[in-house]
């Protein structure tokens, strides 16, 4: 089981996984990527945040209801990434930051100490 197959299943075909497939575990349905995938839609992002305030609720429960509540339609939409320059990745592989603790140093350093970090990055 992938994630186009139990979108698929909630979109659009609406066939129950849980029962047509047997080994699929609730482990392998991971509700936080399966809701991120339905926020990008203006028609479903409410019943993704009804599971986001409920994350308590049962993995079959959750996509039950995500299949019933939500009208049959094709839906597809390409997962936003981040756009990070080369300065940020230097910073956080030479002081072990996060992206935003990163983003903040870049914006504190002087044009010579990026270009002394990423000489130090370039040379490892």
């Amino acid at each position: 089981m992938n994630l186009s197959e139990v979108l698929n299943a909630i979109n659009y075909n609406k066939e129950n996984i849980f029962s047509s497939l047997p080994d699929v575990t609730n482990k392998e349905y991971v509700p936080f990527v399966i809701n991120k995938s339905l926020s990008y839609f203006p028609d479903t992002i409410l019943q993704a945040n009804n599971m986001n305030i409920r994350p308590h609720v049962d993995e079959r429960m959750q996509f039950h209801y995500l299949m019933n509540s939500i009208r049959k339609k094709k839906r597809f939409s390409r997962w936003q990434k981040s756009n990070t320059s080369k300065e940020v990745e230097a910073i956080m592989s030479c002081f072990g930051y996060n992206i935003q603790r990163a983003e903040e140093v870049l914006s504190i350093l002087t044009q010579v100490q990026i270009d002394q970090i990423l000489e130090i990055e370039e040379s490892k």
